[in-house]
């Protein structure tokens, strides 16, 4: 039961940032993790939302973006979360892109886009080609 807590609360955290309601994203997203103890890929999925929250255009937050999306990548990684860990590559790359590091973006962007091409997803995949477009 709480870890479907922790999944609910995620979840609302997501509609939340879709509807640019950024506290109540962050509280919610605070509140997934708290509710994830136990179950790391929930948590991996709750640090990844804080990470998009933190690079958000009203709340570009660079240190936090990244602290959050390498902590949910260190999760992610060694459970084989792959669509998880490609979103990861793909928030860094945004962050790298917009502080101007333009060669870590790239690196980032690389392995997001291999990582969708491989899964063929293709909606993502088509948001990391624009990204990677941007840089040029």
């Amino acid at each position: 039961m709480r870890n479907q807590r922790g999944w609910t609360y995620h979840a609302l955290g997501r509609a939340c940032l879709l509807l640019d309601r950024l506290d109540e994203a962050r509280r919610l997203a605070n509140r997934a993790l708290e509710f994830s103890p136990s179950h790391l890929g929930f948590a991996a999925h709750a640090l990844y939302l804080l990470g998009d929250i933190a690079i958000h255009p009203d709340r570009f937050d660079a240190e936090s973006g990244e602290v959050h999306y390498r902590q949910a990548l260190a999760l992610a990684e060694p459970r084989g979360m792959r669509l998880l860990m490609a979103h990861c590559h793909l928030g860094l790359g945004k962050l790298y892109r917009r502080t101007g590091k333009r060669e870590q973006a790239r690196d980032y962007l690389t392995i997001a886009t291999a990582l969708y091409r491989e899964m063929d997803v293709r909606f993502w995949l088509e948001q990391a080609e624009a990204e990677m477009r941007q840089l040029q």
